[in-house]
């Protein structure tokens, strides 16, 4: 029997269409890995959610390694630094000859994989990264001064007008291999932490949940996406971020959906479909972002000019986002969601982001800290540039006097108040149209805040704050 190579699991907890897997399962039987580094992840600020959703994905994952007969050992370490000793005592452990991984994006994860491969090569074994979770390498899709996009619409353009069948071909799911003399480890239960987990059941974790979950999109949905996306009391989008957050399907299991379901195109054809391709093309960008700007990554603003920007200290008005009671409907009711169920309707991401950043003129950095820690499907890359987007600070920014009126936005994308009365109980009873904005007089007894700030006045603020910066 040929010695096995390892294949290190981070976020891509899946068999099929696992890139580095394919490649190392071609070079003969594989022993699976798993770095388990709590400490690391909760410094960094992920949550309960995540962590807790990770751990079931693991465990799923070692199930269906099994049914190969593939091995998966656990390790648990404190710091990134780490890894290299950790993966190479494994390797001298079962006699691997090389390792496979796929790449992560962000700053730590890079140099996490670099000194990886570095301690690898010195101890003569070969250490492989592959890109994966990307159609297009970072570097590979630049601007014509040869420098890295910027800005969304000419990266997709670009991405569309390159993309190749091969780019997006399916990587072989290996075949059962024979049994080695190597025993999987027990999984060890994930250890008490600051936050208690969601219910497990409202995101059940691994590649079969993933894979319904598109499936059921596809069929009943993802024609209306375009139409339905922005009305968060209809389930209108696919809830796939999760799932995409920690690999349990990859972007081209998604992608070829779609090619199946549009006559072949993804650039073209129905307008659901299409639409949902570009959400999944945001994603890549923000990943190139991440390394052709790793300034993001350093908790700076993508536009420099932004870090001047006067952020206001207002621990009271950021403990009332936090916790739903501003006042505004509408963004309490999404932050309710967020805590309650790990997940945000997306519209509704960019309503609450804004009226941090905007309304509140609190840094976006500590809304950004917030959903890292609740988010089930918590992943830097999209939720930073979300986060930069909303307040004028990043990337395809919205233009700093764009600032979305609550009420406005809450009239609009959830008319009868239906989002409202499910997350605000005590609004329930309001005619329909009165739960947008609520006034004193209706709620008599009613336990909901006064808007902790009046609309124009938040408006006016924002502005002359960033009227006030210099751009040269």
């Amino acid at each position: 029997m040929s010695t096995p190579a390892i294949v290190w699991f981070r976020s891509d907890l899946r068999l099929q269409d696992n890139t580095a897997l394919a490649a190392a399962a071609r070079q003969g039987p594989v022993v699976a890995v798993f770095l388990r580094c709590l400490p690391h992840w909760q410094r960094h600020g992920h949550g309960a959610n995540k962590l807790d959703f990770w751990g079931r994905g693991v465990a799923a994952l070692g199930d269906d390694l099994a049914g190969l007969g593939i091995p998966l050992l656990h390790r648990d370490i404190d710091d990134f630094s780490e890894a290299p000793a950790t993966l190479l005592a494994i390797a001298r452990e079962n006699g691997a000859h090389a390792l496979h991984f796929n790449h992560e994006y962000p700053l730590d994860e890079q140099r996490r994989d670099r000194t990886v491969i570095d301690a690898f090569e010195e101890a003569g074994l070969a250490a492989t990264g592959h890109h994966d979770a990307v159609a297009f390498a970072p570097g590979e899709l630049l601007t014509g001064k040869g420098d890295y996009y910027g800005v969304f619409t000419p990266f997709a353009k670009a991405w569309h007008r390159q993309l190749t069948p091969e780019r997006l071909a399916l990587r072989d799911t290996p075949a059962p291999q024979a049994a080695l003399p190597i025993a999987s480890d027990p999984l060890p239960p994930l250890p008490d932490l600051d936050d208690t987990p969601i219910d497990g059941r409202i995101w059940p974790a691994g590649e079969g949940p993933a894979a319904d979950r598109l499936e059921r999109f596809l069929r009943f949905r993802g024609r209306h996406y375009q139409r339905q996306r922005d009305f968060p009391a209809i389930r209108g989008t696919s809830e796939l971020s999760p799932y995409l957050a920690l690999g349990m399907i990859s972007h081209r299991q998604c992608l070829q959906a779609v090619l199946a379901e549009n006559d072949g195109a993804l650039a073209e054809g129905d307008a659901g479909l299409t639409a949902w391709v570009s959400e999944l093309i945001w994603r890549e960008f923000y990943r190139h972002v991440a390394v052709g700007f790793p300034r993001v990554c350093r908790h700076r603003a993508f536009q420099t000019h932004t870090e001047a920007l006067a952020w206001r200290d207002d621990e009271a008005g950021f403990a009332a986002w936090c916790e739903g009671r501003t006042g505004y409907p509408i963004v309490d009711a999404a932050m309710r969601q967020l805590v309650t169920t790990g997940w945000m309707h997306n519209r509704l991401r960019m309503v609450t982001a804004m009226f941090l950043s905007k309304h509140l003129l609190i840094d976006w950095r500590r809304g950004e800290a917030f959903f890292l820690r609740h988010l089930v499907d918590g992943e830097f890359c999209a939720n930073n540039g979300g986060w930069q987007w909303a307040a004028s600070t990043g990337t395809d920014a919205a233009p700093y006097f764009r600032i979305f009126n609550p009420t406005t936005q809450s009239t609009r994308f959830d008319p009868d108040g239906t989002f409202l009365a499910e997350w605000l109980p005590a609004l329930a009873e309001l005619p329909r149209k009165a739960r947008h904005a609520p006034e004193g007089d209706l709620l008599g007894g009613v336990d909901y805040p006064a808007p902790i700030v009046e609309h124009r006045a938040a408006r006016a603020r924002a502005l002359d704050a960033f009227k006030a910066l210099k751009t040269d």
